[in-house]
């Protein structure tokens, strides 16, 4: 598992790391049951405090991506298709409110927004 921060992001780490796992989770490259690093591991790869990646998984373990269980670690937690299917709803809502306020910036309507759409769907 490669996770990436950016101390210049103006995201707070334990939210970089956060939406990184979660990321993959959703996108399917880690699989219900895999385990996760360690805590510690993964602080020591990226050279930051325990505490913030701790903070990073008690997030994602409360809402629901993964489960820890004691003296074994933390693994990605099971997840039905409808869930997985509403958060990337979720994350396609907000993509296009953003190209939305883009296009409407630009000066361009709502049928060559469609247009734009449309061509990136299909390549």
């Amino acid at each position: 598992m490669r996770i990436f921060i950016s101390n210049v992001s103006g995201k707070a780490l334990y939210e970089q790391i956060y939406d990184q796992i979660k990321n993959l989770i959703l996108e399917g490259s880690l699989k219900e049951g895999e385990a996760l690093p360690t805590i510690r591991g993964l602080a020591k790869d990226l050279r930051i405090s325990v505490i913030t990646t701790s903070r990073a998984y008690a997030d994602l373990e409360r809402d629901g991506y993964i489960y820890s269980v004691v003296g074994k670690g933390s693994f990605v937690a099971e997840r039905n298709g409808e869930f997985v299917r509403e958060e990337n709803y979720k994350e396609l809502e907000r993509n296009l409110s953003v190209a939305v306020e883009a296009a409407n910036r630009c000066g361009i309507d709502e049928k060559e927004f469609l247009q734009i759409a449309k061509t990136i769907f299909r390549s």
